[in-house]
């Protein structure tokens, strides 16, 4: 059923919910207890398979693709909802399966859609996993502790921040190595630390060229902006929706009740970091985008402080987290540091 050839031992299956048609990777008893697995942008469920083969006894992996990925329905992203649309995916998918209460584990946007999930239903979650998470202040776009907004119209956020090579030769299928933007350049170089490559980097790739590319899915549309670099998020599409124009998860630390959060990264991670070369203000401010009007303006967007900032409320809250940080890990260490994951991950659950 699965486009993209699966593990033995991984079951594809297409699950109708009171939203969409979801195609839902899964593996362990049908009656364990439910991890949902929730992929990041430019990603599928195919990333979550070793994971989930990896679970202890006793534990169910069950990884969607969210709309516009993989082979899920392919309906529209209201930008305007901030990845609300899947979220309420995500829940409808749970109450269709009848999971009852489980764990939720997010990578990277996926991270921001679990922050939500959290924010809209905390006493179904046993826990929260959150893996290299984009802040809960959304994806470029803003500044300081308190995502302040950069711009009312958020700028420099959104689809028309995105390298317009990269779009294209997603839309191509390119699957080459010859343009340092094509997918499997953007794989090799920033999913994962290098020199690291996944040894199922066929199907990988794979998984990051179902994206759709259009207005309504990646990267979205854009308006113009009297902002540098002249561009604010529209209404549609992926990017637009974890931008901060869009996405807010401050409200996160005041869920009640909170379920304990495990947040593991890589300590190399160029995608989510204070620093993150997908921002592109920081790319501005390295000089490799022209005009970048300056920190008072337009400073790189302190990911790892924010998150830091947030989870260190959640805690003085009444919750309970963890940081576990993976050394020489990219953003993608359930790949590219498998033992080290698994070992955090699996000792989290349990401890529940």
């Amino acid at each position: 059923m699965s486009s993209i050839p699966i593990l033995e031992g991984i079951t594809s299956q297409m699950v109708q919910t009171r939203r969409l048609k979801v195609h839902v990777l899964s593996a362990g008893p049908q009656h364990g207890t439910p991890v949902v697995l929730v992929h990041g942008n430019g990603a599928t469920a195919t990333f979550w398979e070793e994971v989930m083969l990896a679970l202890p006894a006793g534990f169910r992996g069950i990884a969607p693709d969210m709309r516009g990925y993989g082979d899920t329905e392919p309906l529209p992203v209201d930008a305007t909802q901030g990845l609300g649309d899947m979220v309420e995916d995500v829940l409808a998918l749970v109450e269709a399966l009848h999971l009852g209460r489980y764990h939720l584990v997010g990578h990277s946007m996926g991270g921001g859609i679990a922050m939500k999930c959290a924010i809209a239903r905390p006493a179904d979650l046993l826990s929260l996993t959150l893996v290299d998470t984009m802040s809960p202040y959304g994806y470029s776009g803003c500044k300081g502790l308190d995502g302040t907004p950069c711009h009312e119209d958020g700028a420099p956020a959104g689809a028309g921040s995105v390298n317009p090579d990269f779009i294209r030769l997603m839309g191509a299928k390119d699957r080459g190595l010859e343009n340092p933007s094509s997918p499997r350049n953007v794989l090799r170089q920033f999913y994962v630390k290098p020199p690291f490559i996944p040894k199922r980097e066929e199907e990988l790739l794979s998984a990051m060229l179902s994206l759709r590319v259009g207005e309504d899915w990646y990267p979205g549309d854009f308006a113009p902006s009297p902002h540098w670099p002249g561009a604010a998020p529209g209404k549609r599409g992926i990017v637009n929706a974890f931008g901060r124009k869009y996405f807010y998860a401050g409200d996160f630390v005041n869920i009640s009740p909170k379920p304990p959060i495990l947040w593991i990264r890589g300590a190399d991670d160029l995608i989510v970091s204070n620093n993150a070369l997908w921002d592109i203000a920081a790319l501005g401010a390295l000089g490799f985008v022209p005009g970048w009007p300056g920190v008072e303006d337009c400073p790189p967007q302190p990911m790892i402080d924010q998150i830091r900032e947030v989870l260190d409320r959640y805690r003085a809250n009444g919750g309970t987290c963890s940081e576990q940080v993976i050394a020489d890990c990219g953003h993608s260490p359930m790949l590219e540091k498998p033992d080290q994951f698994n070992a955090l991950l699996h000792a989290f659950l349990g401890s529940g």
